[in-house]
């Protein structure tokens, strides 16, 4: 069998999300769209940018608030020299795994495996080395976690008598979490929708449900910098030197 090539894979970039902790900001453009980096473009450009320098050629936005600011300014992809196709949420197909399921019964997703990235998560994965992890382990899903979590909170260190012998200011703990990387066989959206419906969650439900039936779940570890830009706050926060090479790609002419 031929090894799985990135233009063999869709990428899927979930930017569907109302956006609430972002408001008021998102009360009038939609949270993939808001600007950042030296350059000022959009977080979803970033994303994508950098999927082509990886060689991903097929991109499936899973849209739904404020659907058509992203549709006006991405278009058809050939800006980047990618195809970009778009999967509207509905009603009745909601939650991250919802959409992404709604993308597949519309035949989007294709038979090879689905990279899948949340649309506010910034990181500088290798995308190769996760597609030949997928492969080479022969995963239903490979997970992109990363080694660290950052708190976001001062943490102090006791001793028996109550003192504090140490404090560190939101210090890099040695966690594996989640990040909303991943690579997926589309026909698993299939099997799960005869038990988890059409409203489900890929972490909180896919994931956990895959590795209860017996499914193989891998992990390729994200060894990077990341961050959730889920919220105002840690947008605001953001340390753009720690991305500099992810928010200075310049793919295309």
């Amino acid at each position: 069998m031929a090894s799985i090539t990135p233009t063999d894979v869709v990428a899927c970039i979930l930017a569907g999300g109302e956006g609430g902790r972002f408001r008021p900001f998102t009360d009038i453009i939609p949270k993939p769209m808001m600007h950042l980096g030296p350059e000022e473009r959009p977080l979803l450009e970033y994303i994508v940018r950098w999927l082509v320098k990886y060689g991903i050629r097929d991109i499936v936005l899973l849209v739904g608030y404020r659907w058509r600011q992203i549709a006006n300014y991405f278009n058809d992809g050939g800006r980047w020299g990618v195809r970009i196709r778009y999967s509207r949420d509905t009603e009745e197909y909601s939650g991250t795994g919802g959409a992404l399921l709604n993308a597949y019964k519309q035949g989007l997703l294709g038979s090879d495996p689905t990279l899948v990235w949340y649309g506010d998560i910034l990181a500088p994965p290798d995308v190769h080395a996760l597609l030949k992890t997928h492969e080479a382990t022969g995963a239903h899903a490979t997970i992109a976690p990363a080694r660290t979590y950052r708190v976001p909170v001062g943490v102090a260190e006791t001793d028996g008598e109550g003192s504090i012998v140490s404090l560190r200011e939101k210090p890099d703990l040695p966690l594996n979490v989640t990040i909303g990387i991943l690579t997926l066989n589309p026909n698993m959206l299939g099997e799960a929708e005869e038990s988890l419906g059409r409203r489900f969650d890929i972490m909180g439900d896919l994931i956990p449900w895959m590795i209860q039936e017996g499914f193989k779940v891998k992990a390729y570890t994200h060894t990077g910098p990341w961050y959730d830009v889920g919220s105002l706050e840690r947008y605001q926060k953001l340390r753009e030197e720690e991305l500099k090479e992810f928010l200075t790609l310049n793919p295309e002419a």
